[in-house]
């Protein structure tokens, strides 16, 4: 079988692979992309920029091979806002997931029921960092960029149309927060109760299932290969992780431990309860009756990095640390919300903020770390738990490379996590997708995984810790009721 290159295009990283039929991989590349984080909680991309990491990841991982690959897959970030003309030139530098300037406008939309109607409507809850909050935000403050669009897209879309020419968008990435999952149309009345309908023609319709995109002349010219060449566009990276970790049956879900703490279970159920709390979403898979609810928090290694830093230490050195203090560090505790634009789930608040409790100055620095690596633990299984998770689970991203926070997270589920072998398994999916797209057969090799398993030892401290955690989190919910915040950063010591 054929030889396809994966690329996976994420928030500060884009990777390539190739794999053969069988799933191996033969070659790969790796560039940095650059984020720019600005006053008031901004966070922005350059379109030309993340266009150069995915030429430059293409060529490279090309130039090893003995011949030219048959297609490429795209997936990468989801969510934000990346405005486009037609030609696929930014308007303005694309606006990350990560954004939190519409932070205000969400918590006005919580109060008012805006996000409950919409939720009811979509099986979707809303985030600063999603199109309808940034769509409302640019209305108003912004008015001649939405005016200069063509397009109002997502990162693995925009990238697709710089190479073929063409405007598209897997029904994955359009379906938060306005995508009717079951039709896979978008819903008027979400767009009108945000009082954004009139920026209904900047959004693409839904690519079908089984679309396969063409290099066009300028697309082929930049990544050195032939005009012509089948491109896959999609799924974004969260399915496309799922497919490629090996998610199948209803009931099965994944835990993606990276820049965002994503956690999906499969079902054959599109829309949620009405009444439940409306965070999450119904996101659509290349499979007609299949949906991934997928609660994907803005904690995650991220948060790791930040505690690692504050504690001057390291990624190395996070074994030793874990190792040095003990299941419930030891009285310390903490509350992992540190993005700026809050949290999204299984909660949404926009002014969602960490804490560190519980301090004397008898504990140390691997106290410190151990609370913030159980609390984006006891999260994780907030999430699942939201998401419905009834059957296996396998577990991805930066962070499952730590073994001993991989054990943290398996004691804190109380649950066998499977680890794929493969790494990418996001550029994985995406190549699988690409390949029933394209009609080729599936290959024979089985994926391998290794597989954690959870302690005895430590499973009634995190049964009571994970309480302790879900009271604390119900208590500093209420504290977080009131005015907006605007621009607030970092996190409270109390």
């Amino acid at each position: 079988m054929s030889v396809i290159i994966g690329v996976d295009i994420g928030t500060s990283v884009t990777k390539a692979v190739a794999f053969d039929g069988e799933g191996r991989p033969l070659a790969s590349a790796t560039r940095r992309s650059h984020l720019e984080r600005l006053p008031g909680s901004r966070v922005e991309q350059d379109l030309d920029d993340v266009v150069r990491t995915v030429a430059e990841v293409v060529r490279e991982t090309t130039a090893a091979l003995p011949a030219p690959p048959a297609a490429l897959a795209l997936t990468g970030q989801g969510d934000g806002l990346w405005l486009r003309d037609g030609q696929g030139r930014a308007v303005r530098p694309a606006i990350s997931w990560m954004d939190g300037r519409a932070s205000d406008r969400v918590a006005g939309w919580l109060a008012d029921g805006t996000v409950q109607r919409v939720y009811a409507r979509t099986g979707s809850g809303m985030f600063p960092g999603c199109h309808a909050p940034l769509l409302a935000h640019l209305q108003e403050h912004e008015p001649e960029s939405l005016r200069g669009a063509a397009v109002a897209g997502y990162c693995v879309d925009a990238v697709a149309q710089r190479l073929t020419g063409s405007i598209s968008v897997d029904a994955s990435d359009a379906t938060l927060p306005f995508l009717d999952p079951v039709t896979r149309s978008y819903a008027q009345e979400a767009l009108a109760a945000c009082g954004i309908e009139s920026q209904a023609h900047l959004l693409a319709a839904p690519a079908p299932p089984g679309t396969v995109l063409r290099l066009d002349t300028q697309g082929a010219a930049l990544l050195d290969l032939p005009v012509g060449l089948p491109l896959a566009s999609g799924p974004y990276d969260l399915p496309a992780c799922a497919i490629g970790s090996g998610v199948r049956e209803v009931g099965d879900g994944l835990l993606i431990v990276g820049t965002t703490l994503a956690c999906q279970v499969l079902t054959d159920r599109a829309r949620t309860d009405s009444s439940a709390e409306p965070a999450g979403m119904s996101l659509c898979t290349p499979d007609p009756g299949r949906w991934l609810r997928s609660m994907p928090a803005m904690v995650g290694t991220a948060a790791l990095e930040w505690i690692l830093t504050l504690t001057g230490t390291a990624t190395a050195d996070l074994g030793a640390l874990l190792a040095d203090s003990t299941p419930g560090a030891r009285g310390v505790t903490a509350l992992p919300f540190l993005s700026d634009a809050g949290e999204r789930a299984p909660f949404v608040d926009p002014q969602a903020r960490g804490q560190l409790d519980g301090l004397t100055l008898a504990h140390t620095r691997a106290d410190v770390v151990r609370a913030m690596c159980e609390a984006i633990g006891y999260a994780a299984r907030h999430c699942l738990v939201a998401a419905g998770l009834s059957g296996t689970l396998a577990a991805c991203g930066g962070g499952t490379r730590s073994g001993p926070w991989t054990q943290l997270f398996a004691d804190i589920l109380g649950r066998e996590i499977r680890v794929p072998v493969e790494s990418e398994v996001g550029a994985l999916g995406a190549v699988r997708v690409a390949r029933r797209f394209l009609g080729e057969p599936a290959g024979t090799k089985a994926q391998l995984f290794h597989t954690v398993e959870p302690g005895e030892g430590c499973r009634e401290v995190y049964e009571d810790g994970y309480a302790a955690y879900r009271t604390a989190l119900a208590a500093a919910r209420t504290q977080w009721d009131g005015p907006p915040v605007r621009a607030r950063t970092g996190a409270s010591v109390a």
